[in-house]
């Protein structure tokens, strides 16, 4: 369980090094406003995506089993989030994360690492679809600047509630959103070198100050949450008793299952944009104790995050130096732009959000999921529905006994079946 900072830093040159901290400056651009959305998608302070940026990130490319990994909060784990803080307040989802680092190093030193091939892939890419479109959902009332009041948990509920608040619509918020969805889009296929995310939040924003003095009528992070503070918090124990941990375990096997799951499935997809080969129990420790890590400060569960790779990839990391850079990065300008942070419009974030769950959801696999074999896609149709409509943990479990039976009757045991998501 060699971390590959090891193995690649006797190879490191001063134009693999440069080109190592351009990547990493790169991908802190694109880190630094997913962080703050997700973490506020999730219910929790936006620091909170900043801090699991940091610290989850830092500890996951240095410990990591995958050269180009990059770490941090994910979409995937809105869903999960918002319920724990929802049942458990938010001092319960720091000890569900720590929970859940402390399991995936014990399934580490178990060498579990590889099992991650056996999870039929109908069941990842159903509750990945299935998250994606309670993301989007979660985010039409910022995008459209709806004041429906506090939004039922509940799917169905939430939609009903967000069409009785119709008629609060804001223009300006919807302008704002279209307006920097169409930039992140534009930008990323015209210019994917450049920090589109950045440049687009940051024209979203100052349009809502242009159509109405600072925040135009349009929340803010400022206005919504407070100023944001420059640095990290001091780390701290949550409050630990058996009868919490007995309550909370549930929720940590589920977050530990989560960030295995998609940790893993972007150390195979860095493999491919590379031609490398990640050390599977390597990276699964790594994510352990950068889950607990993240949760003595504070931060929120972390994972590899796919786009994250992605984009270190493009942009010519090639060692775990990228990723290390990323988070020092993302920690530079919590110090020093904490305040402009501050001024970014609640509709630019939903637009950010609603267009990483569009990618979540891999459009362009539609119509190849749709000629896979029936049962296959039946599989993938009931784990999306379980996932919207009754819990993710449900889902999972009754996704994955139903795909492990299927492949044992098909008597297809072996894992060479697994086509990796592009995600």
């Amino acid at each position: 369980m060699t971390p590959k900072l090891m193995t690649t830093l006797p190879e490191t040159t001063r134009a693999s090094l440069l080109a190592d901290v351009l990547a990493g400056i790169t991908v802190a651009l694109v880190a630094l406003p997913l962080s703050l959305a997700i973490a506020i998608a999730s219910g929790a302070p936006p620091e909170a995506g900043i801090v699991t940026a940091v610290v989850a990130g830092l500890l996951i490319s240095a410990l990591g089993g995958s050269r180009v990994q990059i770490g941090g909060p994910t979409g995937a784990f809105i869903v999960v989030v918002a319920g724990v803080i929802a049942a458990h307040g938010y001092d319960g989802l720091v000890l569900a994360t720590l929970m859940a680092g402390a399991i995936l190093v014990v399934a580490a030193l178990f060498r579990l690492g590889r099992l991650v091939a056996y999870v039929p892939e109908p069941v990842v890419e159903g509750f990945t679809i299935g998250i994606a479109i309670i993301i989007a959902a979660s985010q039409l009332s910022d995008a459209l600047g709806l004041r429906p009041g506090d939004l039922p948990a509940d799917f169905l509920e939430k939609l009903a509630a967000l069409w009785t608040a119709r008629d609060t619509l804001s223009v300006p918020a919807l302008g704002i959103a279209l307006v920097t969805g169409v930039l992140i889009v534009v930008l990323r296929r015209l210019a994917p070198r450049w920090p589109g995310l950045i440049v687009a939040m940051a024209a979203g924003s100052a349009l809502a100050v242009a159509v109405g003095g600072p925040g135009g009528g349009v929340e803010t992070i400022a206005s919504r949450f407070g100023a944001l503070p420059r640095g990290l918090p001091a780390p701290a124990m949550p409050d630990v008793t058996l009868d919490r941990l007995r309550e909370l375990l549930p929720s940590a096997l589920i977050i530990a299952f989560l960030a295995g799951i998609e940790s893993l499935l972007s150390a195979m997809v860095a493999d491919r944009m590379i031609g490398g080969r990640h050390r599977p129990n390597a990276e699964v420790l790594a994510q352990g104790v950068a889950n607990i890590g993240s949760a003595l400060f504070g931060g929120l569960p972390a994972t590899g995050a796919i786009a994250r790779t992605a984009t270190n990839v493009r942009a010519g990391g090639r060692t775990p130096i990228a990723g290390i850079v990323h988070a020092l990065a993302v920690f530079a300008m919590m110090l020093v732009a904490a305040p402009l942070v501050g001024f970014l419009a609640m509709p630019a974030l939903a637009a950010l959000l609603i267009l990483t769950a569009w990618n979540m959801s891999e459009p362009h696999r539609w119509r190849a999921r749709l000629r896979q074999p029936t049962a296959d896609l039946g599989l993938l149709v009931l784990t999306l529905v379980l996932t919207v409509l009754a819990d993710l943990t449900v889902a999972i479990a009754t996704g994955t006994a139903l795909g492990l039976a299927l492949r044992l009757r098909r008597r297809q045991a072996s894992p060479a079946d697994w086509t990796t998501p592009e995600r």
